[in-house]
This record gives C-alpha cells, sequence and structure tokens, in this order.
C-alpha cells in the first residue's frame, strides 16, 4: 500500500505536453516537487473542471517548482484529442500521462481493477521521490487546486524547516509550531 514516505515506484509511459507526444520516466521526477494528478477518464465530466482548475492555477505551480502530471488510463493519443477538442482542456501546458495498461495507477495504489479506471488520487512527491501528500476522493468529489497549493507550500516550508511544523489552516507565512515539551496541553 502506498504511504507517506514511500517512493515512487520505476515506471516510463507515453504522455502529451505543449503538443508533442513525450516519453516520461520515474527519472523525470528526481530533483522536483511533483503531483500526480489521477482521474477517471478522459471526455467525461468532474475530471475537466479539475483539469482545467490546475490549468488555470499553472504560474501558481510554477512559482513553487512544482511540475504537474495529470494521469488517467487513457492513452497519450486520447489526450491529445481531448486537448485539441475540448476549450477547458485546451489551457493545459502540464503533461497529460497516459496509463493504458493501469500500470502507474495500479502503483499508488488508485487503480480500480473491475473498471480499469483510476480513482481520483492526488499525490504529492518531494524531489528525493518520496510522497508527502495524499488525497483519495469519491468518483463524484472534485479536488480544488488552491487547497492544493497550500498543502504544497506547507510541505515545502516543513521539508526546509527541520523543526519546524504547521497548524491547521496554515497559510504561508503564517505563524508555525516548534514541537517542544513546553507546547504539550498549551495549544
Amino acid at each position: 500500500m502506498v504511504r507517506i514516505n514511500s517512493e515512487v515506484k520505476p515506471f516510463t509511459t507515453d504522455a502529451f505536453h505543449n503538443g508533442k507526444f513525450v516519453t516520461v520516466s520515474d527519472a523525470d521526477i528526481r530533483g522536483k516537487w511533483t503531483v500526480f494528478f489521477f482521474y477517471p477518464a478522459d471526455f467525461t465530466f468532474v475530471c475537466p473542471t479539475e483539469l482545467e482548475d490546475l490549468a488555470d492555477h499553472q504560474a501558481d505551480f510554477d512559482k513553487l517548482g512544482v511540475q504537474i502530471f495529470s494521469v488517467s488510463t487513457d492513452k497519450h493519443f486520447t489526450h491529445k484529442a481531448w486537448h485539441d477538442t475540448s476549450p477547458a482542456i485546451g489551457k493545459i501546458k502540464y503533461t497529460m500521462l497516459g496509463d493504458p495498461t493501469g500500470t502507474i495507477a495500479r502503483s499508488f495504489d488508485v487503480l480500480i481493477e473491475d473498471a480499469g479506471l483510476a480513482d481520483r488520487g492526488t499525490f504529492l512527491v518531494d524531489p528525493e521521490g518520496k510522497i508527502q501528500y495524499i488525497e483519495i476522493t469519491a468518483g463524484g468529489v472534485g479536488r480544488s487546486a488552491t487547497e492544493l497549493l497550500d498543502k504544497i507550500q506547507a510541505a515545502q516550508y516543513v521539508a526546509s524547516h527541520p523543526g519546524e511544523v504547521c497548524p491547521a489552516k496554515w497559510k504561508e507565512g503564517g505563524t508555525t509550531l516548534k514541537p517542544s515539551l513546553d507546547l504539550v496541553g498549551k495549544i
């Protein structure tokens, strides 16, 4: 089972990125903060609203040095067709990974085996290739890019400030905590 601090398993797949077909592997995540954003299928209903939301916040992810990989069990050819025909998906500048065999979805434990589709799963991976954030929602529940950005900022802050933690509702520039015996029972 995938857990916090587990490493991303090796993979290689075809993808669609900026009008071209490219090959992406686990080597492409080393040294970078990466979001794997799994969704059930192209040409559906909730999925384009989520992917458009990510696209609308691309500059915010770029400022944080985060690359986005959206992933479904569709082929990279299908991603291109969707990108070319949907105004919402046409906004996407991030990489859309094809996972027609379900190998990547299975390695992140989000493959719905009997349907051959991925659950709505979001994974934040640190530059060492370790998972730092996991969110999995029901098929009918869309996710928010702004909430994801808050989680990324907190994870990056904690990674660069050993000994500090971010409390609930923390926003960039907010007060953090330094766990110690002195704080026990005082929060």
